[in-house]
């Protein structure tokens, strides 16, 4: 999720920290009436079309009401303003991206274990970093907001379980942190765009870091 900071809902643990965690929905305020709720649908399903046609910096809440015949301000009362509606269309595709990592199947879901969760994190990270880009850095107003979002949270802290389940020790906290910046989108699109990085190299890195880190690489 990208909106307003949600509660991490945690179980402390031996290791003194939550071990397990589940992410409450971002704040939209009370439920949306059903005619609400496909305005709002309406409205980002514009938005996304508009976005695939003239990129993520061109779009305008103007382009959005007239595509989705509506009002300019009924787009702007439903987002506040053009990065809320920017972050709007970020959360469907965390949301998938949370799913497939908290609920999802092994090795990146549960069931695995947490080494081999670290591992098929990583790619994941980079894949969701890499497609879209230019949606998560259009969202970017204010950098030092990038580590308060409810999704960089989710992540630092699912990344921090696993490092202190994989017996990982030390300042597990920073370690997260560290394997997470070399997952942020503007750094994947510079290394694979800008340097003509290839994917699997990013990827590589990675899985280099996490066994450097556990104590594992040889």
């Amino acid at each position: 999720m990208t909106g307003p900071i949600p509660p991490l809902d945690t179980t402390p643990g031996a290791l003194g920290g939550p071990t397990d965690l589940t992410l409450t929905p971002a704040a939209e305020g009370p439920a949306l009436r059903a005619d609400a709720a496909r305005n709002r649908t309406r409205l980002l399903e514009a938005a996304s079309c508009l976005m695939a046609e003239c990129g993520a910096t061109n779009l305008t809440m103007e382009a959005v009401a007239s595509a989705a015949g509506v009002g300019k301000g009924t787009v702007f009362r439903r987002f506040g303003d053009r990065t809320g509606l920017l972050i709007a269309l970020l959360d469907h595709r965390e949301q998938l991206l949370q799913a497939a990592f908290l609920t999802g199947p092994p090795p990146l879901g549960p069931d695995a274990p947490a080494l081999e969760r670290l591992h098929a994190f990583g790619p994941a990270l980079v894949h969701h970093e890499r497609d879209h880009h230019e949606l998560i850095l259009a969202a970017r107003t204010d950098p030092r907001r990038n580590y308060a979002v409810p999704a960089y949270r989710l992540r630092h802290t699912h990344v921090m379980l696993l490092l202190r389940q994989a017996g990982v020790t030390g300042d597990t906290d920073l370690l997260a942190h560290t394997l997470l910046a070399t997952t942020d989108a503007a750094l994947v699109h510079h290394l694979t765009v800008g340097r003509g990085m290839p994917l699997d190299r990013v990827e590589a890195a990675w899985h280099d870091l996490v066994d450097r880190v556990a104590g594992t690489s040889s």
